[in-house]
Order: C-alpha cells, then sequence, then structure tokens
C-alpha cells in the first residue's frame, strides 16, 4: 500500500522514547482517545507508531507524484529528509492536523483515494444554484460529502431567491434502496432535493422518491475506515423528514436565506448524531440582511415572523453553523455589535481585506480576488468548493529561531504534499490544483510572548514567513507544480495543541493554574490505564456510566483574568500583519463590562482585520465538574505531586470511539 518506508532500524530507535506530551497526562489521554489507531495485532498505535504512518504516508504520495510525472525519485535524499520530519513530529515541534493524524498513511487515502480525508476545511458558494439543476443539488450534496469525512464546510446564502421550490405532484413513485456507504446517503439527499427542485429547471414530472433503508448497517456495529459506532438508519431517516417539512412549506415560492441556512444546517446535526464523523459550519450572509440575522433568534418575535413564522423550530438543528456577517469600512457596526454581545454570533468577516491583502503589512496584491468566504473557524481564506489543510507548529517548543525556522521547512512540506491528492470533487480538484493553497499555523502563541516578549516573536514569525517562501520556490519547482496562493494561517486549534501542552492558537488560558476535566466511559478500556496514575477520578455527576478526569494544568503569563479585549483583537491584528496571509482566527472573550467596546474595537480595527468573533465571557463555577476550575499554585502543585507514569501499551480495540471529539463533553464509549 505504501511505496514509501522509512529505514526500520532507525524508526525503532524511537520505540522505548517516552513522548514529550503535554499538560500532566491530558495530552497523552487525547491522543489515544482522538487519533491513536487499531494495528494489526488488536491494540491501539504508540506515538512512534502513528508518526512513522503519517511521514511514511506523505513521502508515498510525493513519490507517486514524481514517479507519475516521470521527475526523477531520489530514495537517498527522501529518507534523510523524512527522517528528519519524523523527528520533528515526534518531538512535536509541529503537528500534522487532526484529519492527517488520523488518516494519512491509511488505505482511506492511498486504496480508497478519498483525498479530502486529509483536509481540514472547506467552502461552498450557493451562488450559482439558479443556473442547472446540477449547480443547484451540488452545493448541499457537497456539504453532506465533505461533512462525513471529518472537513468543516462554510457556506453563503447567496443562492436565495434564485430557484422556486415546487413539491413532486407526479403519481409516480421511486423506490430508492439506500446503499450502506458514504456515497449512499449523499445521493439520498441528492435525490429528495431533486424533486423540489427539478420543476424550476423544466422537469416536470420529477416521481415521489421514497426511501429503504434496510441496507444500512444497524446501530452499534462498528465503521471501519473512519472509525466510530454506527446510528443505524435513524439520524438519515430524521433528515429526509426534516427536508421534506422545511421544502413543502416553500412549494411555489422562492428559497429563502433561512431554507437554505436550515438545509446546511440539517445535514451538518445528521452527520453528527449519525455517528459518521464530528463536523462543523459557519454560515455567511449580508449585515444588512434582517432575515439572515434573524437565524438565531429563536423566539415569537415579529422580526422573524416576517419569514418562516416562527424561528422556535430552528433550535433543533441552527447550533450547526457558527453564523458570521460580511462587512467592511463602511459598515456601521452599532446593531449588530449588539446582537454580538448576546451570545457571540454574528461573527465578523471582512472580505473586502481578505480579497485585496495576503499579510496586512505587505501592499495589497489582489492574490484572492476570486475567494468567496471562510471555513468555520474563520482562518481560512477560500473560492468555492476549495479546501484547505492546515500544518500547526509550536514556536515556544523550539530550541532556538534556527530551529523553528528549519521546522517550519517540514511543516510546509506537509501541507504542500496535501495538495497533490485528488478528491472525489472535480470542482475541488480543479481549484487545488490551481491554487495549492496551505495553511502553516503558529500555535502556543501566547505561552511564547509569556516566555520571550512581543518583538521577539515579531521577528521569529517574519523571518519565518519568508523562509516558507523560499521553500515555496524550490519545492513547487521540484514538484513542478504552481507556487501557492497562500501559505500561512493562526488556526484556533483544539486537541492537536493538547497534544503539544500549549495554549490553542492565538488565544490566552482561562487562567494561570486550573483544573481541566475529561469525560471517560466506565466501559472504555483507557480507564484502567489511569486508575493508578495519581490523578483525580470521580463518578460524573450528571452522567452515572461515566467519570471525570482531572488534570491539573500550569500556563505561565497571562490568562484571560488580566487580559483585555482590546489586546486580544491587538493580538490578531499582530498576527494578521506579521505572519498569516490566509486568515486569524480569534474568538475574543469579552468580559460583561467590555461588551459595549465590540462596536468601537471594530470601527478602529477594520482595517487590519480579515475575520474576527467575540464571545461573552462564562462564568466558571457555576456548577459542578466545569471543564475548567481555577485552582491556586498551592493545589497544582499538591495535584501534580501525586501523578506517576500512565501505560497506555495495552490499550486494545475496546477502546475504539468516535474520532476526531475535542469538545469537553466528549466520551470515549
Amino acid at each position: 500500500m505504501l511505496n514509501f518506508k522509512l529505514d526500520e532500524e532507525f524508526v525503532n530507535s524511537y520505540k522505548d522514547i517516552k513522548p514529550d506530551f503535554g499538560f500532566n497526562g491530558l495530552g497523552q489521554l487525547t491522543y489515544y482517545r482522538t487519533y491513536s489507531r487499531l494495528t494489526e495485532n488488536g491494540h491501539n498505535e504508540q506515538w512512534y507508531e502513528t508518526v512513522r504512518r503519517v511521514v511514511e504516508g506523505a513521502y508515498t504520495l510525493q513519490k507517486e507524484h514524481i514517479l507519475s510525472n516521470e521527475l526523477g525519485w531520489n530514495n537517498r535524499k527522501a529518507q534523510h529528509s523524512a527522517q528528519e520530519m519524523y523527528d520533528r513530529i515526534f518531538k512535536m515541534k509541529f503537528l500534522p492536523p487532526g484529519r492527517m493524524l488520523w488518516a494519512l498513511g491509511t488505505p482511506i487515502i492511498h486504496q480508497k483515494r478519498v483525498g479530502q480525508a486529509l483536509f481540514n476545511c472547506a467552502f461552498v458558494s450557493t451562488e450559482n444554484i439558479g443556473k442547472t439543476l446540477e449547480e443547484a443539488l451540488k452545493p448541499f450534496t457537497f456539504m453532506m460529502d465533505m461533512s462525513m469525512v471529518g472537513v468543516g464546510v462554510g457556506f453563503d446564502v447567496e443562492g436565495a431567491k434564485k430557484i422556486e421550490i415546487n413539491a413532486p405532484t407526479s403519481k409516480h413513485e421511486e423506490i430508492f434502496v439506500i446503499p450502506d456507504s458514504r456515497e449512499g446517503w449523499v445521493m439520498s439527499l441528492e435525490k429528495l432535493l431533486f424533486t423540489y427542485f427539478s420543476k424550476h429547471f423544466g422537469f416536470n414530472n420529477a416521481s415521489v422518491v421514497k426511501f429503504n433503508y434496510e441496507e444500512i448497517r444497524p446501530a452499534g456495529i462498528p465503521i471501519a475506515g473512519f472509525g466510530g459506532i454506527s446510528s443505524g438508519p435513524a439520524p438519515l431517516e430524521k433528515l429526509h423528514n426534516q427536508l421534506r417539512d422545511v421544502l413543502h412549506r416553500l412549494d411555489g415560492k422562492k428559497i429563502t436565506v433561512t431554507a437554505i441556512t436550515d438545509i446546511m444546517n440539517m445535514i451538518g446535526q445528521c452527520v453528527v448524531a449519525g455517528n459518521v464523523r464530528r463536523t462543523a459550519q459557519i454560515a455567511l450572509g449580508e449585515v444588512k440582511d434582517k432575515e439572515y440575522r434573524s437565524l438565531k433568534d429563536y423566539r415569537w418575535n415579529s422580526e422573524s415572523q416576517k419569514y418562516e413564522g416562527s424561528m422556535a423550530h430552528r433550535a433543533q438543528w441552527g447550533w450547526a453553523s457558527n453564523n458570521s456577517v460580511n462587512v467592511d469600512e463602511s459598515t456601521d457596526f452599532e446593531e449588530v455589535a449588539k446582537q454580538t454581545a448576546i451570545n457571540g454570533e454574528p461573527g465578523f468577516v471582512f472580505m473586502n481585506n481578505i480579497r485585496a491583502f495576503s499579510r496586512m503589512c505587505d501592499p495589497a496584491d489582489n492574490k484572492d480576488i476570486k475567494a468567496k468566504g471562510t471555513n468555520p473557524c474563520g482562518e481560512q481564506t477560500l473560492e468555492s468548493y476549495e479546501l484547505c489543510c492546515l500544518v500547526e507548529t509550536f514556536p515556544s517548543r523550539a530550541e532556538s529561531k534556527e530551529d523553528y525556522l528549519r521546522t517550519l521547512k517540514f511543516a510546509y512540506l506537509l501541507g504542500k504534499t496535501a495538495t497533490l491528492v485528488n478528491t472525489t470533487w472535480p470542482e475541488t480538484n480543479r481549484v487545488q490544483k490551481r491554487n495549492r493553497r496551505i495553511g502553516t499555523s503558529v500555535s502556543g502563541i501566547t505561552n511564547f510572548i509569556g516566555e520571550h516578549s512581543l518583538d521577539v516573536l515579531k521577528q521569529w514569525l517574519d523571518e519565518g514567513y519568508h523562509e516558507i517562501q523560499k521553500w515555496d520556490d524550490i519545492y513547487s519547482s521540484w514538484l513542478c507544480v504552481p507556487k501557492s496562493i497562500k501559505t500561512t494561517s493562526v488556526k484556533p486549534s483544539g486537541t492537536v495543541s493538547l497534544l503539544a501542552g500549549v495554549n490553542p492558537g492565538c488565544h490566552f488560558p482561562e487562567f494561570n493554574y486550573y483544573i481541566r476535566r475529561m469525560r471517560l466511559s466506565k466501559n472504555s478500556s483507557l480507564l484502567p490505564a489511569i486508575l493508578n496514575s495519581g490523578l483525580h477520578i470521580e463518578d460524573d455527576v450528571v452522567d452515572a456510566s461515566s467519570v471525570v478526569v482531572e488534570f491539573p494544568i500550569h500556563n505561565q503569563g497571562k490568562s484571560l483574568n488580566t487580559v483585555s479585549i482590546w489586546e486580544q483583537v491587538s493580538l490578531a491584528v499582530f498576527l494578521q500583519k506579521y505572519w498569516s496571509d490566509n486568515q486569524v482566527s480569534c474568538t475574543v472573550t469579552v468580559k460583561p463590562n467590555e461588551s459595549h467596546e465590540i462596536k468601537t474595537v471594530l470601527d478602529y480595527f477594520k482595517y487590519d482585520l480579515k475575520s474576527i468573533s467575540f464571545l461573552p465571557k462564562l462564568e466558571f463555577g457555576a456548577y459542578a465538574q466545569m471543564p475548567y476550575e481555577a485552582i491556586s499554585k498551592e493545589r497544582y502543585e499538591e495535584m501534580s505531586a501525586k501523578i506517576t507514569s500512565v501505560d497506555f501499551k495495552q490499550v486494545s480495540e475496546d477502546s475504539i470511539g468516535e474520532k476526531f471529539c475535542n469538545n469537553d463533553v466528549c466520551m470515549v464509549v
């Protein structure tokens, strides 16, 4: 399967080295919970094996590309390069995205050729749904297909009012037996939407489609390849019924902003409930569109009644997307800032800056004039149907600036390698091969500032950015592909930063000393390995079938208790200026006494930002077993002193659960 192999003696030299996972065991448990795959001997991978799989998968993709284009492969040089990449990943100087940690080097990529499984994020526009029936269906099927392999997808609502919805009236029925596959689920969505969209395009006798769900595996059966446990057909059947309800209410009417968002959100709800893959969405609409801005106002009020009667029903699925508005320097932020101060939505996307600029410290280059939106977390500029792969680097874990610059070579190369794969979507392949967009990210920024200074960070980032451009020249020439349109980002991170033990992205920690809690099923085979670890474990007060594990965490430098809204946004602007030619994902925590300042902050920084979001500060300690709890330095030291080494080497297939689960309430089952 993999036609590039690392030297066996080299790999074995890492077998007994203890990986430097972060946060007093939290990073190690996160790795086994989320990224360690089942091996042929029935046990989960160890870290050295995961790194091997990823590196061999990457260099296999390079080798296949070089050989298929007859460009000349040098195995000696490749072995030397691959070994250095291996070492830097093993030591967590940089890490692949979660998608790569899970999928690279597996049959998903190298046999089934589902290349999109390597990518973090995508965007699709609905602007062309009025052109042809195929264009009308495609954004929705794209959303479902990508979501089912773990890609987070952004979408816009530009297709509103461009097609008329008509309920099928034919007396003929089509029975569609849904295949038990990703493609089968997507095909069922396409067939259902066809019956409501087709009349607009001159197809007047579409049959009424009815579904047979008998081939879909029962609930509780393991899903090979992508991981997780089958939910059975129930979530898909629910999606079909929800879509019929929404579209029936629009019979004879133009598709609305609300309906487009409903369809996308329902797809996201189905994918999550279907236990096929965790997903994420972002919706993008115009700031002046009152219907769009009312999407998450679930109350019975006069504003929402103008559009869909009551928005109350949307609470069932509206959570599936973060909603943002497109703004520019002429926007009056008064009303929308007040709305954001309530629950953190909408976020703000500055498409004029996105299209005109790479780094904001450089002159406008208009490289991204075709850009249509962003990924769900807002760090990626994207055209419609475009994907991006985000590789994470940790300057705070580098031994020196020179060491960090060297790491950037391999982080960049891993991202560039992802652009060599084909996806199952021709539209995506076309834009991918043209743009070769990647996102080399930095994480643990606030850790680095705490240890060094903002001036040192500026030097490292500015030199690092140019270092990446140098390697893009070299490797694009070697691979005979276009240079990447954009190369750098700041992603919000998630479980990947937990592995390395750094703060996510550019965010400040909640506290300097705190407890981070993780929930596990009492049946998890991960649990026995930590029972005698010295970590505090107690029964879950909400779920009797689970336990809560407490990890003491210490973060140097500032915490959100002492950092203002202005300092958080200023750091995002700093990174947009000196590092990210794509975007910076920054969710600004807003204290109650700062909510009135959102408008002023947006007015002041609207010339420097590409995207930003705000979240009102939650009150910690409001209920038992909160994900985060502030503690004293003395309690931290007391808890840390009790922790002993944890041995997960005997973890078996019983630990397999839902993968890419990176929120605070996820459990391994």
